[in-house]
């Protein structure tokens, strides 16, 4: 059962007062599939030089906070990740809400010792036919390729170190990168990324209201084209890093 074993949720955040408290309640209520295994817990939250009350808010939910100025969200995990004390690391966004049964599900891998880190499935909080189109599709790739989304993935804590953590070269497509290495690594010790889908992580469909159809258009037009460039700068990533909430 891994008697003794903690595991840290570390949550990167950016002006994430509207949605971080359901998120970090979500969080709390998750963290009871653990209890019954004897694992501790603690969550982090990383705040990525917000203007607002999100890290308020975090240490009313009972967080440890830890603060990051460069508005980017590898550096904001990697520094959530450092002042974590878990064996096992689970990242979880700001606007997303997991299910005890999802934490429990991830629970089982860990405690099977085949498993080196893992994501899961998502679902959108609002329905969009050309969102919902996207998410399946990005479903599919992810379980396909064992790469996870960056809303939600579970990692031991000495492979994520091994590996060197998210690339701060990056602002986009970060966790795809972290995938990639950690699919590596699982291969080179007999183990396994694996990629969890009965139990879907609920996240916010936001960029769907806040944005244009053609901004939207715009930015995946880049990606697909200029995908080096467009990920290594924070300026065409501007759905992540405009601030706009």
């Amino acid at each position: 059962m891994l008697e003794g074993m903690k595991v840290s949720v570390v949550v990167p955040a950016f002006n994430e007062e509207k949605l971080l408290g359901a998120t970090l309640a979500s969080i709390h209520a998750a963290l009871r599939a653990f209890e019954p295994l004897g694992w501790s817990s603690e969550i982090v939250v990383c705040d990525n030089n917000s203007t607002d009350g999100t890290a308020k808010i975090a240490e009313a939910h009972g967080a440890k906070v830890v603060f990051e100025g460069v508005n980017q969200i590898a550096r904001a995990r990697n520094t959530g990740a450092r002042a974590a004390a878990g064996d096992w690391l689970i990242f979880v966004d700001a606007d997303s809400r997991p299910t005890a049964e999802l934490f429990g599900e991830a629970a089982a891998h860990i405690q099977s010792g085949r498993c080196l880190a893992g994501g899961c499935t998502v679902r959108l909080d609002e329905r969009h036919f050309i969102a919902d189109s996207g998410t399946a599709l990005w479903n599919m790739v992810s379980r396909a390729c064992h790469w996870f989304a960056g809303s939600f993935s579970f990692c031991e804590a000495r492979a994520f170190r091994a590996v060197g953590g998210f690339s701060e070269e990056l602002f986009a497509s970060e966790e795809i990168d972290l995938s990639q290495r950690l699919n590596k690594l699982a291969r080179a010790e007999g183990k396994r990324v694996v990629i969890l889908h009965r139990h879907p992580l609920l996240t916010s469909a936001r960029k769907v209201r806040l944005y244009s159809g053609m901004e939207l258009i715009r930015f995946f037009q880049r990606a697909i084209f200029l995908p080096r460039r467009t990920i290594r700068s924070r300026e065409a990533c501007s759905p992540w890093y405009d601030g706009r909430r």
